[in-house]
């Protein structure tokens, strides 16, 4: 099997999970204590993410000069659409379905990101490509009932939150296509710049949105343990990647 057909074989996988987690999350919405729970997890999971996957690749690298010019624009482009959006949420009142956009564009970058590292992973590798598709399905599977069970508390109908997380994982889908055939061959300037930028948006979206929201509801030892559990299960499957 050639390394196209491999992405799209084991791509679907981590897009599939997160189609399933966010079709769980929307019918059976959690409630305050589960919500905090499935944020929590995914956050830790995605701060895992960038310790395990991102920034050893960037230290590696050892180019400050790009690593700034990736991470400054991915501040600047979540920070804009926090400011176009903002208004929007303050004008919508509590009822009103208004999508979370910060979070949704959060999430998006996450996911494009890791699409291509799918991507190049199967380029480097046959093992590696495996092992970080499954280590992605977890992932996935997290952020797609994390971001469900945003858009259900943000009143967003049933179908639509559905359809959103449905094009969530087609952006996964098609970034590991692009990242298993044209940015296996990027220069390493390209691909620096590329992780860095999403660097940003990970960090931003633990820290701006999945855990800001978690911590809306009561903490308790179980929601912290939760942060730390998703992150302690990628650190684990990432050794093995």
């Amino acid at each position: 099997m050639n390394v196209f057909n491999q992405v799209l074989l084991f791509a679907s996988i981590p897009a599939s999970t997160m189609v399933i987690g966010g079709i769980i999350a929307t019918l059976k919405k959690p409630g305050g204590n589960v919500r905090s729970l499935v944020l929590h997890f995914a956050a830790g999971v995605v701060f895992s993410v960038v310790a395990v996957e991102i920034l050893p690749d960037i230290i590696k690298n050892h180019r400050p000069l790009l690593t700034i010019s990736g991470v400054i624009p991915g501040v600047l482009v979540i920070l804009a659409v926090r400011k176009l959006t903002e208004g929007k949420d303050k004008t919508a009142g509590g009822t009103a379905s208004t999508i979370p956009w910060p979070l949704i564009t959060g999430v998006g970058l996450d996911i494009l990101i890791d699409g291509v590292l799918l991507g190049i992973g199967f380029a480097a590798g046959n093992k590696e490509g495996i092992l970080l598709a499954f280590a992605l399905s977890l992932e996935l599977l997290s952020l797609g009932m994390a971001t469900a069970t945003e858009l259900a508390n943000s009143h967003i109908p049933v179908l639509k939150a559905i359809v959103l997380v449905i094009g969530l994982a087609l952006v996964f889908f098609t970034s590991s296509v692009l990242g298993g055939t044209i940015l296996q061959n990027a220069s390493h300037n390209v691909m620096d710049t590329v992780l860095s930028f999403g660097l940003a948006a990970l960090l931003f979206l633990v820290t701006e949105e999945l855990l800001k929201e978690a911590h809306e509801e009561h903490e308790t030892v179980w929601h912290t343990s939760a942060f730390f559990g998703g992150f302690l299960a990628f650190v684990i499957l990432g050794m093995y990647v």
